[in-house]
């Protein structure tokens, strides 16, 4: 919570505005039900931290984890919250605000506060996020392990004559067993469903034959795993042997490249730059990473565009892919970190495509 009100103060903000959502869970423990009823914690450089919460709720924001830095105040159904809010403001403040941030609750400060200004906290503090200590690469690199458990398992069950959603739920099974609270997705993409990125498994029943994209992840003690392995259904073709190749190259050629310094977007282009000598450049269709921490999708982006150094600590995925509209895709992810001289993978399983039942 110092480091955000210092980072604010450095770039121009009077302070810091969170409502719940991961940036309260990471600045103080603290993780309510997201209603209509306002939560917010202020974070200024000149003054303590402080949380408004509704009266109704303050036992639990007083067993956070993070309660004994803030100041606590409250306010009751029927009274303004925007106007307990406006107290802890300064008129005519500059501040930025968490992403997770309601409409109805911006607006209500807004209108508390009119002549005080907002910015996205995600585009005036980017990088407040993206750098871990070693605590939190230690639980994502757990995280990272549960996920690897839990793909080495699926290899044992059976692909053919069975639904997406058959294997996808196996998946998510497999996550809980290895300690995830929380299963986000299970993107199960046989045959010429893995040419979407994003598909969501559903009923096609997988083929003697398909290629299976398979990305999966979620929380473990609050930080995120994210891996993807492209499997086969019996014996693959020959073309199929070598997309899956080309992509494989490509990612460790990318995973290669990351060291302090280097720019976001140079590992998107050395990941892209194998991918397009090998002729399949329209069909790498999305950037090459994300960040991961409390949330699976956050800064840095390994985008083109992205000039964000890196730097120790950052933790981000590695994933580029191939996808063949109407026949198949193949995508190869680890989650790794940034260290003092170069990278350390969170993912250890095999890269070779596995061949399954």
């Amino acid at each position: 919570m110092r480091r955000a009100a210092h980072d604010a103060a450095a770039a121009g903000l009077s302070g810091v505005l969170v409502t719940p959502g991961p940036d309260l869970a990471w600045l103080c423990g603290y993780r309510p039900p997201v209603t209509e009823r306002l939560t917010l914690l202020v974070l200024t450089q000149d003054s303590e931290p402080r949380l408004l919460v509704p009266v109704l709720e303050r036992p639990d924001a007083a067993a956070a984890p993070g309660a004994g830095a803030v100041r606590m105040t409250e306010w009751r159904d029927g009274q303004d919250p925007y106007a307990a809010a406006a107290g802890l403001l300064r008129p005519g403040g500059r501040y930025g605000v968490g992403d997770a941030t309601w409409a109805l609750h911006l607006l209500g400060l807004q209108e508390a506060l009119p002549l005080t200004t907002y910015r996205a906290l995600s585009a005036v503090l980017p990088m407040l996020r993206a750098v871990k200590d070693a605590h939190e690469v230690e639980r994502l690199a757990a995280a990272g392990a549960a996920a690897d458990a839990a793909y080495r398992e699926i290899l044992d069950v059976r692909f053919a004559g069975r639904r997406e959603a058959d294997v996808a739920a196996d998946l998510a099974r497999l996550l809980r067993e290895h300690g995830h609270g929380q299963v986000d997705f299970t993107v199960v993409g046989s045959g010429p469903n893995g040419a979407n990125p994003h598909h969501e498994a559903g009923h096609r029943v997988i083929e003697d034959g398909d290629m299976v994209v398979l990305d999966f992840g979620g929380l473990k003690d609050g930080y995120g795993s994210d891996t993807t392995r492209t499997v086969h259904v019996g014996e693959p073709s020959a073309e199929e042997r070598k997309v899956h190749d080309i992509v494989r190259v490509a990612q460790e050629a990318a995973v290669r490249t990351v060291r302090p310094g280097v720019p976001c977007q140079e590992i998107d282009r050395v990941a892209r730059a194998v991918i397009e000598e090998a002729g399949y450049g329209e069909y790498f269709v999305h950037r090459t990473g994300h960040g991961i921490g409390v949330t699976t999708h956050e800064p840095p982006y390994l985008v083109e565009g992205e000039t964000q150094p890196l730097v120790p600590g950052m933790c981000f995925s590695v994933e580029p892919g191939i996808y063949l509209p109407g026949r198949f895709g193949v995508r190869i992810e680890d989650i790794v970190t940034c260290t003092e001289d170069g990278v350390r993978r969170l993912n250890d399983t095999p890269h070779e495509m596995a061949v399954v039942a």
